[in-house]
């Protein structure tokens, strides 16, 4: 009896011991609690490590704050709908384990009406999502919009860093997807989304990563956003998406350090006949005091654009800067609305970038675009490069009140003729346009000398002239 006594205590201490070493595995990693997901786990099992849950439904009904949710490599052909809260100390991780390539796949997903998303966060704070694919989301049906991450309604602190979002496609006459979405019906704040790739997605008239409504307080900071049939990256507002309209926009955000390019709407057929270049790599539409920096934007329809397209409104101090945008279709960078019945852009700066060669197609849109409704703009220090249309600057409407030209680089190539067009007229040399605009005398025309423009490597010699009348 001894005997059997003494195995038993062994037995159940070397068992609690085992418990004891997997929570400390755990919590060494995490500093909380956490759960593994496998393709050959149980849900009645314990969620541990060697006892995995199946699936993802049921790791997010039992997370907690603090936690981490492991998940092991393979597809999974469920959403992943967020249950749970976590706080600004003990946040709530979704997380594929240790770089295993976890796919979470739509492509057994009924079609139905509505949005329908692969990882959703409606009305949860503190949640990360990092590492995920996220593939295969296609409808047929007008009234779905299918979306690989969905945050919305009311939420804070949200991190969603290095997914892979592909192949989420509206294939309607007159349908919407996005690739990552946030929209604020309450408020949503304190964003981050970083370090993600959103390629190869069909949109109709929607864009690959938008934030809409009432948005505040975000990041969006090193990602590459390609090949896609119409907007890259979106700031909107005015759209009756937030309960209050005095709030109805996104505002106080970055958006820096992001690669974007091959973005175009050419062929897609929400644009009417599909051969309208419209989709723009950065797009602010009605946004507010937000900086737009240190991106690499090219072969997009057009770089970078600030606008709102709702009559009345702006986008207000945006703050583009840095940015190297070149080869784009339209145009490099692009201010004020398209028409008249739009809104405009006002108390924005332009400033410290490299526009080279942009309006590849021969549209007139040049290096810098100033539409309908423009005010007390600020345009300083930028190096511009025509492409074979000649156009530096496009200027086809007359209200426009207040902008500033100042200390530009014009670079004409050798031979080569200049054109400015400012409220309709068109003149080709720069003190011409100077006199037109009032401003900007203490610009020149320079060749830049980029060390290697032709691998687009546009670092300044050091004894670039260029640097006399920009620095």
């Amino acid at each position: 009896m001894k005997k059997l006594w003494i195995a038993l205590t062994l037995l159940l201490v070397g068992g609690l011991t085992a418990g004891l070493l997997l929570f400390s595995e755990c919590t060494q990693a995490t500093g909380n609690a956490c759960l593994y997901v496998s393709t050959d786990g149980n849900d009645s099992n314990d969620g541990s490590r060697s006892d995995p849950l199946r699936t993802l439904d049921a790791a997010s009904e039992q997370t907690e704050p603090g936690m981490t949710v492991y998940v092991r490599g393979g597809t999974y052909e469920e959403p992943l709908e967020v249950a749970e809260s976590g706080s600004s100390s003990k946040p709530i991780t979704f997380e594929a384990y240790e770089d295993e390539e976890v796919i979470l796949s739509g492509s057994s997903l009924e079609e139905s009406a509505g949005i329908t998303a692969m990882i959703k966060v409606e009305n949860q704070d503190f949640i990360t999502i990092r590492g995920f694919t996220i593939q295969d989301l296609s409808t047929e049906l007008n009234n779905e919009t299918p979306v690989g991450i969905f945050v919305h309604d009311s939420a804070e602190g949200i991190t969603l860093d290095n997914n892979h979002v592909r192949g989420i496609e509206t294939n309607a006459d007159s349908g919407n997807a996005h690739g990552i979405a946030v929209y604020g019906r309450e408020a949503v704040t304190d964003i981050e989304i970083s370090n993600n790739m959103v390629e190869d997605l069909v949109l109709g008239s929607s864009e690959a990563v938008v934030l809409n409504g009432n948005v505040e307080d975000f990041t969006i900071a090193s990602n590459t956003v390609r090949h896609n049939d119409n907007i890259g990256i979106d700031m909107i507002g005015y759209e009756d998406v937030g309960d209050d309209p005095a709030l109805d926009y996104t505002r106080n955000g970055t958006v820096e350090n992001n690669t974007v390019y091959d973005n175009s709407s050419y062929g897609n057929p929400a644009y009417g006949e599909g051969d309208v270049y419209g989709a723009g790599g950065i797009y602010v539409d009605g946004g507010s005091d937000i900086d737009i920096k240190n991106n690499t934007v090219y072969r997009n329809d057009l770089g970078i654009e600030a606008t709102s397209e709702q009559d009345g409104e702006h986008a207000d101090d945006i703050r583009i800067t840095g940015n190297t945008v070149y080869e784009n279709n339209f145009t490099g960078i692009s201010i004020g609305g398209y028409d008249e019945k739009r809104g405009g852009t006002k108390d924005s700066t332009i400033a410290e970038n490299i526009m080279y060669r942009n309006d590849t197609k021969d549209l007139d849109g040049g290096q810098l675009l100033l539409q309908n409704d423009t005010e007390n703009n600020r345009i300083e220090n930028n190096i511009l490069t025509a492409s074979s249309s000649r156009v530096f600057i496009a200027n086809y409407f007359e209200n426009n009140t207040g902008n500033e030209f100042r200390q530009n680089v014009y670079h004409r190539e050798k031979g080569k003729e200049s054109i400015w067009v400012w409220e309709n007229e068109q003149v080709s040399t720069l003190n011409e346009f100077q006199s037109l605009v009032d401003s900007g005398t203490n610009s020149r025309y320079v060749n830049p000398e980029y060390k290697n423009a032709s691998n687009y490597n546009f670092e300044l010699s050091q004894d670039s002239p260029a640097r006399e009348v920009i620095e």
